[in-house]
């Protein structure tokens, strides 16, 4: 499958896209719940139906589309495994936190992993089995990731981490931990990180749930009390998780197409207005077609890191720019749908009551944007000073 580069855009990628998209949808409508607006919702059901989506796209083969097939995968391109991200997200996620593992922990591990690793942990994603969480964020650690101080020690054959996370999605319900930890100190803060792949379900590990107004489940706080891990938890080489982390962080912000949400909810604003839609202000229907066009800038941006990642020669700036663009996208479009939703005729059918929801959701959701996976103010530092090294 090929992206035209022609100076207009195909947005469709080609016949091959255009049916995948058609089969994606398919199963959307045929095995997800017409209420379904999140996996992570006080409904455990909600959850369930996301694992039971994820082991049936592992089924047909496309929970893992771009994967190689000795993985797991069909040896699709990114254009393909794109598509399914596009519509994933565009109907909330029905993976759940499959995205995780698939966008990913699961290309880091064949990065990086020893040949164990990759038997241990692969197949078990591919599968739809398992859910990763992220060790990253701590309290005094966010956006300046590298000043992190959970520490890791040397005992014997193995390690002993002390310290503790937040802000960590998925925790509560996770089998395994991505976990970044500090394994000597040097002139750079960047040195000495390690990266350890740790099972949850370790009594070492702690999980505290934190409440917010986007859902249970999201967030957590995880502490880890003298946690023994061996040599053969560390992925990549000791002190040198820095490298590693700077490409996970470049293929998580480009994992989650927000834009495909945005989309297609704009687009679905007149057919749930109906009548109502002619009788809009002006000035919130050029809104609304601004949405759109900022829509297609942001899936541009996307497109071009994803291009550049194929080539092996993303930089974090490259991922910054698009991160900008699409999470102020997200906030902003979210601003304008409520505004649409709040005009809805009271009496209408199911159709417009969903559309509120979903509009409603997508602004809870949205509000978090800028400072999830590195705050806004961190990707405009990154792609100023790539700016000015330039210049």
């Amino acid at each position: 499958m090929r992206i035209n580069y022609s100076p207009i855009m195909d947005f469709t990628m080609g016949t091959a896209a255009a049916d995948l998209r058609g089969e994606l949808r398919r199963l959307v409508d045929e095995h997800v719940p017409a209420d379904f607006l999140g996996a992570f919702t006080d409904d455990p059901a909600d959850f369930e139906a996301a694992q039971r989506f994820s082991r049936l796209l592992a089924e047909r083969g496309l929970l893992c589309l771009a994967w190689p097939a000795e993985f797991g995968g069909r040896d699709a391109s990114i254009w393909e495994q794109t598509v399914v991200r596009e519509e994933m997200w565009a109907h909330h996620e029905p993976r759940g936190a499959q995205y995780m593992g698939v966008n990913w922990v699961g290309p880091t591990i064949m990065r990086h992993g020893t040949e164990a690793q990759q038997r241990t942990h692969l197949p078990p994603i591919a599968r739809g089995e398992v859910i990763w969480c992220q060790g990253f964020s701590e309290p005094d650690s966010g956006s300046d990731l590298a000043s992190l101080r959970t520490a890791a020690r040397r005992d014997g054959d193995g390690w002993r981490i002390t310290g503790q996370k937040v802000w960590t999605s998925y925790a509560a319900m996770a089998q395994w931990c991505f976990l970044l930890a500090r394994t000597s100190t040097g002139e750079r803060k960047q040195s000495g990180l390690t990266i350890f792949l740790v099972p949850m379900s370790n009594p070492a590990i702690e999980v505290r749930p934190i409440r917010s107004m986007i859902g249970p489940h999201h967030l957590n706080e995880v502490f880890f009390d003298d946690l023994r891990v061996t040599e053969a938890d560390v992925l990549g080489p000791v002190d040198e998780g820095w490298k590693v982390v700077q490409e996970v962080l470049a293929f998580e912000r480009v994992g989650i197409a927000r834009y495909a949400r945005c989309e297609r909810l704009l687009l679905a604003a007149p057919s749930a207005l109906g009548e109502r839609w002619d009788a809009l202000p002006a000035e919130l229907r050029g809104r609304w077609a601004r949405m759109l066009t900022h829509c297609r800038r942001a899936r541009l941006l996307a497109y071009r890191v994803l291009s550049l990642q194929r080539l092996g020669q993303v930089r974090p700036s490259d991922a910054a720019a698009y991160r900008i663009a699409v999470t102020t996208l997200d906030q902003d479009s979210a601003e304008v749908l409520v505004e649409l939703a709040a005009h809805l005729d009271p009496a209408g059918a199911d159709g417009p009551h969903r559309f509120r929801r979903e509009a409603e959701e997508h602004w809870r959701y949205s509000q978090a944007a800028t400072v999830a996976s590195g705050s806004i103010e961190m990707q405009r530092i990154l792609l100023a000073r790539a700016l000015l090294a330039a210049s």
